[in-house]
């Protein structure tokens, strides 16, 4: 009878696949044999894998050559990574070795640039591409950076007043862009972004403030889709809708050239993940292609933002299970030495999940379990993946000689974020220990603390004691 934990895996999953595989009956992780780490570390842990990073940007780039060239595509690519995802330093680093580009999302962002800039990372003829409702503080970087020489940096008007703020600061012309209020998907609360100018105001928009405004180039159209980009009826739709406001202000508009195809490619929250990103990029390439040959217009400069994309498959967080407890005939719970809320947020606040494995124990019989954090709260808890609404670990009763390890796979985006790296956090759980994985010239991976697990000491003192 097949009824082990590596049983249940292959059964389930083809296995090995990119990233995950067993050596000696333990998970390895892009090559990073796991429990070496943990020996080394303890848990609980997070891990960044440096070179895929680099991998994702280099695939993208990859694939929008290969569709740009089958579709005779006459426009450049530009990648930007959207900073929001993860503001880190070695993650900029990383991903800034791949000549790309950078969008920003807050006033603060700015400061990053600048740093980034000083340490020889970031040229000035970078794109920079600044997003987001903006304070003054956020214009006046701007603005500054403008009058730095930084040529290429556009923001992206988020509303008409914008406008005014730059038009009575300004000190030489400057490029802008502007964001589409795009529908949103029919499930959500709202029909309409909060963000960017109507689709129906942009065209008389132009006309009336930027046609004839020696001041500004309107450079760059921008979509973003909040969903992401998917093969959708939803998607397509409001990409024609986009391609045709873009058509309509380029006819206006000669200065206009780019598209900002913003919103992200997904990534693997689950071994049975399919997604075929070679058609989608190809059938994006052939649909701005075709709108644009229909209408008599140049096809642009395309520009993407990804964020998770490039960063979220680099990171896992793990985990020793603490104790085992039986609290009625059928739930058993598996305790956790951290916390959900505050280590992998996203399971917590908006039911993310991500790719869970077993680390150790996988010749053990498996079971169904449910996944406890150590928060006084009723919410701390991960019982469902998204394959199925159960969570399958190996089965243990908490006296064995080495305790049960598991890992969350893909967690590289947004979580020290959202959880607050480095602050106050729900029942004064501490931030884990964060480690960075590199690898050498020989292609042999090392390891580096990048934060060490936070101390009350740290904590005291933003409480004021």
């Amino acid at each position: 009878m097949k009824n082990k934990y590596i049983d249940l895996i292959h059964q389930t999953f083809e296995f090995p696949q990119e990233g995950f595989r067993l050596e000696d009956n333990h998970l390895v992780f892009n090559d990073v044999y796991l429990k070496d780490v943990i020996n080394q570390y303890g848990t609980p842990l997070k891990i960044t894998y440096l070179p895929k990073i680099s991998q994702q940007i280099q695939r993208a780039k990859r694939l929008f050559k290969v569709a740009m060239a089958k579709h005779d595509y006459k426009g450049q690519y530009f990648y930007c990574y959207c900073t929001k995802s993860s503001h880190f330093s070695f993650v900029l680093e990383e991903a800034l070795k791949n000549d790309i580009h950078i969008e920003t999302s807050s006033a603060y962002d700015m400061e990053i640039v600048r740093e980034l800039y000083n340490r020889g990372l970031l040229r000035k003829d970078n794109y920079i591409i600044c997003n987001g409702f903006k304070r003054d503080s956020y214009k006046d970087y701007i603005l500054e950076f403008i009058q730095m020489g930084f040529k290429n940096l556009i923001p992206i008007l988020d509303n008409k007043k914008e406008l005014d703020y730059y038009e009575a600061r300004i000190k030489k012309p400057m490029q802008v862009g502007i964001r589409i209020a795009c529908d949103e998907e029919p499930k959500f609360d709202f029909y309409t972004s909060r963000l960017g100018i109507r689709y129906s105001d942009i065209v008389d928009f132009y006309k009336q403030r930027l046609k004839r405004n020696k001041k500004f180039k309107l450079k760059m159209l921008h979509f973003f889709i909040n969903t992401g980009i998917r093969d959708s009826v939803y998607y397509w739709s409001e990409l024609a809708k986009c391609l045709r406001v873009y058509c309509d202000l380029k006819k206006l508009c000669p200065d206009l050239d780019s598209l900002n195809i913003g919103g992200g490619l997904p990534i693997r929250n689950s071994l049975n993940f399919q997604f075929d990103y070679e058609y989608i990029i190809q059938e994006i390439v052939y649909q701005v292609k075709q709108f644009c040959n229909e209408n008599g217009v140049q096809e642009p400069h395309l520009f993407t933002e990804f964020g998770s994309f490039t960063v979220g498959e680099s990171g896992a967080a793990l985990f020793s299970v603490l104790d085992v407890k039986q609290q009625n005939d059928t739930e058993i719970w598996y305790m956790i030495d951290s916390s959900f809320i505050t280590t992998l947020p996203d399971t917590w606040g908006i039911g993310q999940k991500f790719i869970m494995l077993a680390i150790n124990h996988w010749d053990k019989e498996y079971q169904r379990v449910n996944l406890g954090g150590i928060t006084c709260d009723s919410q701390d808890y991960y019982n469902s993946e998204a394959h199925i609404s159960q969570v399958f670990l190996p089965k243990i009763d908490g006296s064995e000689q080495e305790p049960l390890y598991l890992g969350f796979f893909h967690t590289g985006a947004y979580q020290e974020s959202l959880g607050g790296f480095g602050g106050i956090q729900h029942c004064l759980i501490p931030a884990p220990k964060h480690v960075i994985i590199n690898v050498d010239e020989n292609g042999d991976y090392y390891t580096y603390i990048f934060s060490k697990e936070q101390s009350f000491k740290s904590m005291l003192k933003i409480l004021g004691y």
